[in-house]
């Protein structure tokens, strides 16, 4: 499941004691979204987020038992939600973890009736996101590997790497730090990515990632160490490269180019998603390269694609 909105709780949930008959199934609940359905620490975190709140909202009206949790009682805490103003997207994300939840709770038989099925979800306004244009992906990428060439650590190397890989290829972060040795196939001119649900795919990748690849690999050895395994990319200390550092490098190259938008690894998921429909591609092998599960995810980019057309049509067009 996508998270959506932010991670963190309405309230802190750190002093609550909610009674064993409502956390024994989430710590099952937890278990099965790790081992069964392969979720993300991130995705699991977030699902614990939101039923933690909901346990600890149906504790302080009296509520000690899962199946005493009715539809009621669900909308009430997302009224809690709304009074406290959290963000439509963030509401949705706990509709969506009281609906997997119940479901799972349901079918596991420890209740007789799913309460969240009469639940309707709140509703999201579209947002288009935010993203590069050619010319901008084009001097990022442009003076990484410039940077690279007169860095006397490894550090401008692995930066350019990662930055035409993440743009050159549309991967997730997490996909990227996940990569090994081998997931190289310079043969194909490809990248074998596990995605979400340890689902694997193949990515295609550029000539200008390619040689950004093969400059970072001519350093990987000045950091390599016995924890560093077959990992592609590597931390300072050796061992695999970790989200938070390629979050962090990313913004920063952003941020030292005037009048860039501040993105992350995802925004450059975006732009890539985005130059390539408004090249010609088709959305079914955008899809594929994004291994998006849904076409309904892959059409926001060609919102994105229009919008840039009407605002270029509006300056420019005399009758517009």
């Amino acid at each position: 499941m996508s998270t959506g909105g932010p991670l963190e709780p309405r309230a802190t949930v750190e002093a609550m004691t909610l009674p064993a008959a409502l956390t024994v199934p989430l710590e099952d609940f937890c278990v099965h979204l790790r081992a069964d359905l392969r979720r993300s620490p991130r995705t699991v975190t977030a699902y614990r987020t939101d039923l933690e709140s909901l346990f600890d909202h149906a504790a302080d009206n009296g509520v000690t038992r899962l199946a005493e949790i009715d539809v009621s009682a669900l909308r009430s805490w997302l009224a809690d939600g709304r009074g406290a103003a959290e963000a439509p997207a963030t509401l949705q994300r706990h509709w969506a973890s009281a609906r997997v939840f119940f479901r799972w709770a349901c079918a596991e038989g420890l209740i007789g009736v799913d309460p969240a099925a009469r639940l309707k979800a709140a509703k999201v306004p579209r947002r288009l996101p935010r993203t590069l244009g050619v010319d901008q992906a084009r001097r990022l990428l442009d003076d990484a590997v410039a940077s690279a060439s007169t860095d006397d650590s490894p550090q401008g190397a692995r930066d350019a790497a990662i930055l035409e890989v993440l743009y050159g290829s549309g991967i997730r972060v997490g996909e990227l730090c996940g990569l090994d040795l081998s997931s190289l196939d310079r043969a194909r001119d490809t990248l074998r990515v596990l995605g979400k649900g340890s689902k694997e795919r193949t990515v295609p990748l550029g000539d200008p990632g390619w040689r950004a690849i093969d400059g970072w690999l001519s350093r990987r050895s000045e950091w390599q160490t016995a924890s560093s395994g077959q990992a592609l990319f590597l931390g300072a200390r050796g061992a695999r490269i970790d989200p938070r550092v390629v979050r962090r490098m990313v913004h920063q190259h952003l941020r030292s180019e005037p009048g860039f938008p501040d993105l992350g690894p995802h925004g450059l998921r975006h732009a890539m998603a985005t130059h390539l429909l408004e090249g010609g591609a088709d959305l079914r092998t955008v899809q594929e390269i994004l291994g998006h599960e849904s076409l309904a995810t892959t059409q926001i980019y060609t919102h994105v694609s229009t919008e840039r057309l009407r605002r270029a049509f509006n300056q420019a067009h005399p009758r517009a």
